[in-house]
C-alpha cells in the first residue's frame, strides 16, 4: 500500500500493531482522526497515556483497577466465599455481563501452555493457593476456556487445592469445546455459571 505521507504511513503502522486491525482499517481510522479537531485528537491520545500510567492490578484478584483493590473485591454485597477463576480480564467482564454471578474473581493472567512456554509459575496460581490456605473461600469455580490448555490448567489447580477444605466446581459445558468464554453469548455463559457442577464429575476418565 502506497502512502502520500511518511507520517500517514507511521500512523497506519501504529494502528496495525493492534490485534485485528488491518492496513485498510488502520488507514480509515488515521484519516478519520486527521479530520478531527486537535483537541479531540489530544483527548484521544491522553486517554491511553492515562490508562497506561494510572491503571493498577487488584492486590487480591489481579483484576484491573484504578485502586489497590478493585470495586468487585471491595463490594460488601459480593459473596467473598465464592471465587471464580478466569483466564484474563476479558473473561471476567464476560461473566459480569451475564448478571448471574455474585461472588468474586481470581484472574490467572493466562493458562498453562507448554507450546507457548507458559507454565504454572508464570500464572497467578500461588496467590490463589495462599488465599485458599487462609480459609477465605468455600467454593472455587473454574471458568476457563474449554480447550486442552484450559482443561490442563483446571486439573492443575484442582490438584493444588485438593488438600484444602474447599469445594471445587466447574462451569457447565454449555460452552462448546474449544470455545473462548469472551465470545460466548451472555445467556449461554450465564447458564453455564448458574449450572456449574463439582469438578470431580469431569474426571470420569480417572
Amino acid at each position: 500500500m502506497n502512502f502520500s505521507s511518511k507520517l500517514i504511513e507511521e500512523a497506519v503502522e501504529q494502528f496495525t500493531s493492534l490485534p485485528g486491525i488491518g492496513k485498510r482499517t488502520a488507514l480509515r481510522l488515521v484519516l478519520h482522526l486527521l479530520k478531527q479537531d486537535l483537541s479531540n485528537v489530544q483527548n484521544f491520545s491522553n486517554t491511553f497515556v492515562r490508562l497506561k500510567n494510572e491503571i493498577k492490578y487488584c492486590e487480591s484478584c489481579h483484576n484491573i483497577s484504578e485502586y489497590k483493590m478493585c470495586e468487585i473485591c471491595t463490594n460488601s454485597k459480593r459473596d467473598s466465599a465464592t471465587i471464580c477463576v478466569v483466564e484474563d480480564i476479558r473473561d471476567l467482564m464476560a461473566i459480569e455481563n451475564t448478571g448471574q454471578y455474585s461472588g468474586i474473581y481470581h484472574v490467572l493472567g493466562g493458562i498453562i501452555s507448554p507450546m507457548d512456554g507458559i507454565g504454572p509459575a508464570d500464572l497467578n496460581i500461588e496467590s490463589l493457593v495462599d488465599k485458599i490456605s487462609k480459609g477465605e473461600a468455600k467454593e472455587i469455580v473454574l471458568a476457563l476456556s474449554t480447550t486442552m490448555e484450559g482443561d490442563t490448567t483446571n486439573f492443575y489447580i484442582y490438584k493444588r487445592l485438593k488438600g484444602f477444605q474447599v469445594n471445587v466446581s466447574q462451569i457447565a459445558r454449555g460452552i462448546a469445546f474449544g470455545d473462548e468464554l469472551e465470545y460466548a453469548d451472555e445467556l449461554t455463559l450465564g447458564r453455564s455459571i448458574a449450572n456449574r457442577i463439582p469438578y470431580e464429575n469431569s474426571l470420569n476418565f480417572k
